[in-house]
């Protein structure tokens, strides 16, 4: 009998079979690798504020909250991901520019404790744990081996976990925290220029002229070079979710600091009649994290039809920053 062409020409090989199975496996693996990059990619709610007994060592709940937030960088959906070399984490930015401002506001918080906090007078003897967390904590966030980012951090909280075990030991006195006014408002001077860059480079998503200020209210104040009167300044289109994301973890994580200060500070927020004032950071830091309806971040003109996630965001971080201003010129007052 003779073999019919056709019939031969359309029925399948075991080559195109085994391409055939090595596109679907292919494909199928692309399809998993972006779930796990969406999964990996949402943002850790914000926890619920801690209800604090009365009995508690003052300083206690700042510490925590601080350890909580470092370790949420490294125990979160994917762990840390800013020095993934593989898929999917490297072919993300939206989580390692969130990681980034959480680290940021992590980095000085641990400098504040080391520096202010834990310290009766600018001469006194600085704790040794804080002295080794402060330094782990401004390790480079990219390095991926020899060592990997993680594991300084993770030395960085365990220093923090003996600091907090001295703290709340009766027996040890040495390990200390000093709620007091000046504590407070210097670093809350910190804070107020955190907020004050990302809501500039916020701002800058639509392009703008500024006015160069650099020099005002000080007549004989200034500068190593030049600047012109007006710049027009414009964060770049490809930046642009990568400001936005870097603003929400830096909220995000500032958020739960002034929450557990608002604790360790109540006897001078009361006294200054501040209560007010922090509770009203703490709430625009909560409108910033209001949840994101959008896949994308939107960069609309501000009267334009679509919206502009990034002028919305620094409304927020502006009205907290100004309400900083207000706290600290109100914590200076006698």
């Amino acid at each position: 009998m003779t073999p019919d062409p056709i019939t031969d020409i359309r029925r399948p090989t075991s080559t195109h079979r085994l391409s055939a199975i090595i596109g679907a496996v292919i494909a199928a693996a692309l399809v998993a690798l972006w779930i796990l990059g969406w999964y990996w990619s949402r943002e850790p709610a914000v926890p619920e504020p801690t209800v604090v007994a009365a009995e508690a060592v003052v300083g206690d709940t700042t510490t925590a909250t601080l350890m909580r937030v470092a370790g949420t960088l490294m125990d979160k959906p994917g762990g840390y991901l800013s020095n993934d070399i593989l898929p999917p984490g490297v072919w993300l930015d939206n989580m390692p520019n969130w990681e980034f401002g959480v680290l940021v506001q992590v980095r000085d918080l641990a400098r504040a404790l080391r520096n202010d906090f834990s310290r009766s007078q600018s001469h006194s003897v600085e704790d040794p744990d804080l002295a080794i967390a402060e330094p782990q904590f401004n390790f480079d966030s990219e390095s991926w081996l020899f060592p990997p980012s993680e594991g300084e951090y993770r030395q960085g909280i365990r220093a923090l976990e003996r600091y907090r075990a001295r703290l709340t030991d009766p027996q040890q006195a040495d390990a200390q925290f000093y709620a007091r006014t000046d504590n407070l408002r210097n670093y809350l001077a910190i804070t107020e220029k955190r907020l004050g860059d990302l809501s500039e480079r916020l701002s800058a998503s639509t392009g703008a002229v500024r006015v160069n200020t650099d020099l005002a209210g000080d007549a004989e104040a200034r500068r190593a070079t030049e600047r012109p009167a007006e710049q027009y300044i414009r964060t770049p289109w490809m930046q642009i979710d990568d400001v936005f994301y870097e603003a929400r973890g830096a909220s995000w994580a500032l958020l739960q600091f002034l929450r557990a200060m608002e604790t360790d500070f109540a006897p001078v927020l009361e006294r200054k009649n501040a209560q007010l004032s922090m509770r009203q950071i703490i709430r625009e830091l909560e409108q910033a994290q209001q949840p994101l309806r959008s896949p994308v971040i939107l960069n609309g003109s501000g009267y334009g039809m679509l919206a502009n996630h990034s002028l919305v965001l620094s409304s927020y971080l502006s009205r907290a920053h100004g309400a900083i201003i207000d706290l600290r010129e109100l914590l200076e007052k006698g």
